[in-house]
């Protein structure tokens, strides 16, 4: 191992993140079904894997947030409001500029109905979760959409470092907790009418008597509640204790959104420790640092029949 006084040093969320990109990505030209036998070995020889899980995950596992299926389930958004910018994802009508809170709760209520609260568990993340069976695993994870908890992996081992569709908070962060919302927004929509919850079902800050929010990383107030703290002492235990084992770092789905919280300190974290593993799976964006050599594998190809292809040889 490169540097034994690393691997002695407790690794916390702060100091796994990286702002610098690599300078030499490359497709790899490895053919696919060497790539796949490559990951496998990986896998079955690994003590432990982090799991960094980006959107790109949850698109190769059948979620929609666009097209065909916007229109239908959001129609009356579009045409209340007009396609324009905004109209025509979930991702982009969450900043859409509403005229009061009764729309604004009106929009975000259904979104976390459809994005996480209903939302069913994928037959990809019990594939995946199936697959690693018997590993030592933490999923660290940008989407909102609770998907590992439903598949069965305890809470214990997410960091959700973004939020989730399940909790508000104050508007104005004024105090450092957030609420569950889950029956809140089932109620909301089932009494939305044009677009809009009843004014008495806004809710409000119980502290300073304010706006609520969607507890989501969107803009500068964002709560990092004592939950949120508690799953990044976890995720900082994980790390530090898997980094004198044998150790993959399986990325799946993260594009360059937000390359700051997994993408670059994966590759940071390969490029610090020879007893790691990077396995980058992404349909078209799985770039990978050349100086890395065999230990990184990037497989660019649909995820959920490289996961398939992975598992069938563990």
């Amino acid at each position: 191992m490169r540097d034994t006084g690393l691997l002695k040093r407790r690794i916390t969320f702060e100091s796994f993140l990286c702002g610098t990109p690599a300078r030499d990505y490359v497709y790899q030209s490895t053919p696919y079904e060497m790539q796949i036998q490559q990951a496998a070995q990986a896998i079955a020889d690994a003590d432990c894997v982090l799991i960094g899980v980006g959107a790109g995950m949850s698109a190769a596992a059948g979620a929609q947030y666009g097209g065909d299926f916007f229109e239908k389930n959001f129609g009356e958004f579009q045409r209340k409001y007009g396609n324009g910018p905004y109209m025509h994802d979930m991702y982009s009508a969450g900043f859409y500029p509403y005229p009061d809170e009764e729309s604004y709760w009106g929009y975000w209520s259904k979104q976390a109905v459809l994005g996480g609260i209903k939302l069913d568990v994928t037959p990809l993340h019990r594939k995946l979760l199936d697959g690693l069976c018997g590993k030592d695993v933490f999923v660290l994870s940008t989407n909102a959409d609770g998907q590992f908890v439903k598949a069965g992996l305890p809470q214990e081992k997410i960091f959700c470092t973004q939020g989730d569709y399940f909790h508000i908070q104050c508007a104005h962060a004024c105090h450092d907790k957030t609420y569950d919302a889950t029956d809140m927004f089932l109620q909301m929509d089932q009494a939305r009418r044009d677009c809009k919850i009843p004014t008495y079902m806004v809710p409000r800050c119980p502290v300073c008597g304010g706006s609520m929010d969607m507890n989501l990383r969107k803009d500068g107030y964002f709560v990092q509640d004592s939950a949120w703290y508690e799953a990044e002492r976890r995720f900082g235990d994980f790390v530090s204790r898997a980094l004198d084992r044998k150790l993959v770092l399986l990325e799946l789905g993260v594009g360059f959104n937000t390359p700051t919280i997994i993408r670059f300190p994966f590759e940071k974290l390969t490029r610090e420790h020879d007893n790691i593993t990077l396995i980058r799976l992404n349909l078209d964006q799985a770039v990978i640092p050349e100086s890395l050599g065999n230990r990184v594998i990037g497989i660019n190809a649909d995820m959920a029949e490289s996961i398939s292809d992975i598992f069938k040889k563990v």
